[in-house]
């Protein structure tokens, strides 16, 4: 090959390689807004149509019920289990009512308190998780939100059950890790998991947060980009309508990978659950040597 077809090849290498480059930064920013829209199921739907005979339980024992935290137990599967996670409300006011998914430190303490009880009656936990991070007020500094998502995830990190983590829409910061240190994460195709908003990040790195599509290409949030990191570990493909996730079979799809990851757990005993958790959770990250 002459030197200038090596260079025609070059080219054309680069050019391909600089497409797709474009291709999956203009991908990080769909997937962002698809995260956010306000059509996807909230987490009170996957509840009623995954788990049987839910019964909710409030408040932390403490100081107040969290609305955008919710749990409780029900059976899935026929398997009693402790259900958790974020909640986003269906129009305006409900959002406004649970602060849009974001946390105060009562909802993780809450969390905290339900997962507690599944280890006392070795109840298996499965977290939804659908936040842009947690509650930011100065009312719930005051009353330790750093030490109540710290607590969280210490918690379910030392579970002695089965935990598993599905992601369905937004994952922000803190706010989600503290229900994602389980056994198994599940990340739907249009779900994000980031260490803070887009906005955030644009606003700390160029103190622009109308930079944050610019952002969102290069923080390596999309779910395959978590897989890759070795962070996830199964996407759950989506409708090609945001509509077709309220229907029957999406749900039951989500129901099915859920107990694909569940199920080879629950035959570990106690030390196994513990030990390979600490294991994957030390090994974040390690694919590029940053751990």
């Amino acid at each position: 090959m002459s030197p200038k077809e090596d260079k025609r090849r070059e080219a054309e290498i680069n050019a391909i390689s600089e497409a797709a480059e474009k291709a999956a930064q203009q991908n990080a920013v769909e997937r962002v807004m698809k995260a956010r829209s306000k059509e996807r199921p909230v987490v009170i739907e996957y509840i009623s149509n995954i788990i049987d005979d839910a019964m909710y339980l409030a408040g932390d024992r403490c100081f107040a019920e969290d609305e955008s935290v919710t749990g409780g137990i029900g059976l899935f599967k026929g398997i009693p289990v402790t259900f958790i996670g974020h909640r986003k409300g269906r129009d305006l006011e409900e959002n406004i009512k649970c602060r849009f998914g974001m946390p105060d430190p009562e909802g993780y303490r809450k969390a905290i308190r339900l997962m507690k009880q599944a280890a006392k009656f070795e109840r298996p936990v499965i977290a939804f998780v659908d936040t842009p991070g947690a509650y930011p007020g100065k009312e719930a500094e005051e009353r330790g939100q750093g030490q109540a998502i710290a607590e969280c995830i210490k918690t379910m990190s030392r579970l002695p059950v089965p935990v598993v983590t599905v992601f369905t829409g937004e994952g922000g910061s803190g706010g989600a890790l503290a229900f994602a240190s389980g056994d198994r994460l599940i990340m739907l195709e249009n779900s994000i998991f980031s260490i803070l908003s887009p906005e955030g990040f644009a606003s700390i790195l160029w103190h622009d947060a109308e930079r944050w599509q610019e952002a969102a290409k290069v923080m390596r949030l999309t779910a395959e980009d978590i897989k890759d990191l070795g962070v996830c570990d199964e996407i759950v493909p989506e409708p090609a309508e945001t509509s077709q996730m309220h229907e029957r079979r999406f749900f039951d799809t989500v129901a099915d990978t859920i107990w694909r990851n569940l199920g080879p757990l629950l035959s570990k005993d106690e030390g196994e659950l513990v030990r390979d958790r600490y294991l994957k959770l030390r090994k974040t990250g390690s694919k590029y040597g940053r751990n």
